[in-house]
Parts: structure tokens; C-alpha cells; sequence
């Protein structure tokens, strides 16, 4: 399949209640991975990469975007199940429009550091340029803390009145909320608030999506698709899965290193972190509610 429209894979989701997994990938091994674990349930899917990341200033080579976009595309195309393409989470304009021109389909600028009324014209800029080349737009209001080391407290919180009027003013597609979820989350889990999540889904009439999705419980997960929540994002628990896989292999006793890359074999780091990602995103992808909804 080639890529779907998000128009459509959101549409669907919503109409038959269940929420799109945005299972982050880095590397040719975690977008298969990822792919396997869609088609083996046969879920629709939301593919991509951290745009923030790719585009980091503190980089020590700069990535090539294109790249990215064709190594996405070519892995929704070869999918036996519906794939949208997120860069994700980028703060650096100039990268979400060349991402747009990559051929992602869905893009989300993000920047904490940027006042509301900065970043609501940025976003409202870009929208418009992402809808003129058929892609759609993500973006946030509200902040999620970042780990294990920042308090959940109101000033992070998403404010339903502000959210509506940010969706009317940018014409948005996705609305990310802050409501209990945390970033990087690497230990435990957070509940969320429910009451905020609704009041907000009232409001804004737009689909929302949660971030962090490895720090919410599953039976959060549920009532936050009842409420509106249509896009899940997962990322931190795919690479913690990734890296212990890397560190087992790499700890083998093999000399030869055609067995450690490339042959395909149980010593093969690329297959290894490639079923770690799997296996990984088995274990998440059917609190969605998505298994069984691409056929």
C-alpha cells in the first residue's frame, strides 16, 4: 500500500473507536519491526521519526531528511496494512516544510520554549503550507514534564477554552494534550485526568492525541479513546527493548562478523533489535482497540 491520507486513517479510527499507534522508529530495523507487529495484527498504522532529534543542532553529522521520508515511504508502500508518516515533534520550521516536501504526510511542529502567541502563528503558517501540499498537521497545547525528575502540576496542563480557540485560530488536524501524561517516562506510570481530557475533547472538537504513551496504563489508555483520543504515541519503551536486545548480541562470544550484521541468523543484532521492536509493540498495540481494523 502507498500511503494513506490521514484525513482517512483518523476518520476511520474515529468511526470505529479505536486510536492509531504512533510507534516511533529511528533506524531500518525499528520501521520493520514496527511493520511486522501492524501487519501480524492487521492495524492500521502510524509510522515516522523524532523530528526534534534529526534535527538537534548538537548532531555530529547532519541528518539527510529525504532519506527518512523515502525510507517511510518505501515501508508504507511494501505494508500490507493503511500507514500514515509523521516527522515528529520538530522545532525548527524550516525542517517541517522540507519535511512536508519530503513527502510526509503528517507533521508536528513543537516548541516549548516558544511563547503561545509565537508559536500559534507559526503553527497557523505552517498549517496552511502542509494543507497546500496535502499533509496535515499535529500540534500541542500545553506542556508534558519531561521524566522522572519534573512534578505533573497545572502549569503543564492543557486549558480546554485555550486549546479550542488554537484549533480554531491555526486549523489544526491533531491536537496533542497535556492531561497526566509524561515524556520519556522510564520508570512507573501516571493516571490521567479524565475530567480535563473531556472537557477538552467538548471544546475543541478536534481528534486528539496522547504523547508518552509509555507511562499510561492500559485502562487509561481505554477511557482516553472513549473520551476522543485518536492517536497514541509510544517511544521510549521501544528503545529500552531495542538496547537490551543490542547489548545481549553484542555480549555473544562470536568472532565473525557477517554472523553479528547482515547474515540474518540468532546472532544477527539487526534481526534481534528488529523482533526486540516487535515484540514491543505487541505488547501495546491492542489497547488501541486498532487489531483487526485494516482488513
Amino acid at each position: 500500500m502507498s500511503l494513506w491520507p490521514i484525513s482517512e486513517l483518523i476518520q476511520h479510527a474515529r468511526k470505529h473507536q479505536y486510536a492509531l499507534g504512533y510507534f516511533e522508529s529511528w533506524n531500518l530495523e525499528s520501521l520493520q519491526g514496527v511493520l511486522d507487529a501492524a501487519e501480524m495484527t492487521g492495524s492500521p498504522i502510524i509510522i515516522g521519526f523524532n523530528g526534534e532529534f534529526l534535527s538537534r543542532p548538537g548532531r555530529k553529522l547532519t541528518e539527510r531528511i529525504r532519506c527518512y521520508a523515502e525510507l517511510g515511504k518505501a515501508g508504507a508502500a511494501d505494508a500490507s496494512v493503511p500507514c500514515g508518516l509523521i516527522f515528529n515533534e520538530c522545532p525548527n520550521d524550516d525542517w517541517v516544510r522540507d519535511a512536508v516536501l519530503a513527502g510526509f504526510n503528517l507533521v508536528m511542529p513543537a516548541d516549548s520554549s516558544a511563547t503561545y502567541q509565537d508559536y500559534r502563528g507559526r503553527v497557523a503558517t505552517l498549517t496552511e503550507f502542509a494543507h497546500r501540499h496535502g499533509a496535515a498537521v499535529e500540534a500541542e497545547v500545553g506542556h508534558l514534564p519531561f521524566g522522572n525528575s519534573e512534578l505533573t502540576n497545572g502549569t503543564f496542563l492543557t486549558d480546554p477554552e485555550l486549546a479550542a480557540r488554537f484549533v480554531e485560530d491555526t486549523k489544526i488536524d491533531l491536537l496533542a494534550v497535556s492531561v497526566g501524561n509524561v515524556h520519556v517516562l522510564t520508570k512507573g506510570q501516571r493516571e490521567l485526568d479524565f475530567k480535563r481530557l473531556s472537557q477538552i475533547g467538548e471544546r475543541a472538537n478536534t481528534p486528539m492525541v496522547l504523547h508518552g504513551g509509555t507511562g499510561i496504563p492500559g485502562s487509561s489508555i481505554r477511557e482516553a479513546i472513549r473520551l476522543g483520543v485518536t492517536k497514541v504515541n509510544y517511544g521510549t519503551y521501544l528503545k529500552q527493548r531495542y538496547v537490551e536486545a543490542l547489548r545481549s548480541i553484542i555480549a555473544a562470544e562470536v568472532d565473525n562478523p557477517h554472523e553479528l550484521l547482515g547474515m540474518g541468523g540468532e546472532h544477527d543484532a539487526m534481526i534481534a533489535c528488529r523482533m526486540a521492536v516487535r515484540d514491543a509493540v505487541l505488547e501495546r498495540i491492542e489497547l488501541l482497540g486498532c487489531c483487526g481494523k485494516a482488513n
